[in-house]
């Protein structure tokens, strides 16, 4: 049977200008930086996707590595650590959930609820891939917590907060999809004709972690563009 295309494949890669970096932290061990939306936190594959929040910051500081990704249509907080040794402790760190993280999103429709969780097993929907789903059989936990900011009836929209407990692939958007509340201009599970924004609205917003060499608790905001 001949493999199903991915979403993603055939779709051309506009990253946006390259206008710098928006720098946080940076310091020995660490470089903490603002991704902008539509930019892919590592390289894809093919020639023409080779420009990336990585290679931006690698231009900088040539020993800084990948800890952990954003999507691509997801804009804000990223860290990356300053040679092996430190990328592997601030990955420890993530695998251990002692890296905190909150986003923002903008969602389709009015959740009934101020706050709650979402406990949905994902896995990879292979026939469809990237695209993630709630699957009970051979999905993995993942737990996401959310809290309500403000509704906008007038357009029929929820700003939520959420603490993404375990780091699933699209955790976020698939959960809120679930929930009946797909974040909005999410291009893998919105209607095209429904995105009603240039871009996803979801953004990062804050992050903290032990400093992989003080053991110090640090944690940066990043102003939601949206």
């Amino acid at each position: 049977m001949p493999e199903t295309p991915s979403p993603l494949r055939g779709i051309d890669y506009r990253p946006p200008p390259d206008l710098g970096l928006a720098l946080l932290h940076v310091d020995e061990a660490l470089v903490v930086v603002d991704k902008p939306a539509g930019l892919l936190s590592v390289p894809g594959r093919g020639e023409d996707r080779q420009d990336c929040l990585a290679a931006r910051v690698q231009r900088d500081f040539p020993d800084a590595l990948i800890v952990h990704r954003l999507d691509m249509a997801t804009s804000g907080l990223l860290v990356m650590g300053r040679g092996a040794a430190m990328q592997r402790a601030l990955s420890m760190a993530f695998e251990q959930r002692l890296a905190d993280k909150r986003y923002e999103a903008v969602v389709h429709g009015l959740m009934a609820e101020d706050a709650g969780e979402v406990d949905l097993p994902l896995v990879t929907d292979w026939p469809r891939r990237p695209r993630q789903m709630v699957c009970f059989e051979r999905g993995k936990p993942s737990l996401t917590r959310f809290a309500v900011l403000e509704r906008d009836e007038a357009a029929q929209r929820t700003r939520v907060s959420l603490e993404p407990v375990t780091g699933r692939s699209h955790q976020l958007r698939v959960h809120l999809l679930a929930l009946g509340h797909p974040i909005v201009g999410d291009e893998l599970y919105v209607p095209r004709g429904d995105l009603g924004e240039a871009r996803m609205l979801l953004h990062a917003a804050e992050l903290s972690l032990p400093h992989p060499l003080s053991g110090q608790r640090i944690g940066w905001r990043s102003p939601v563009p949206f």
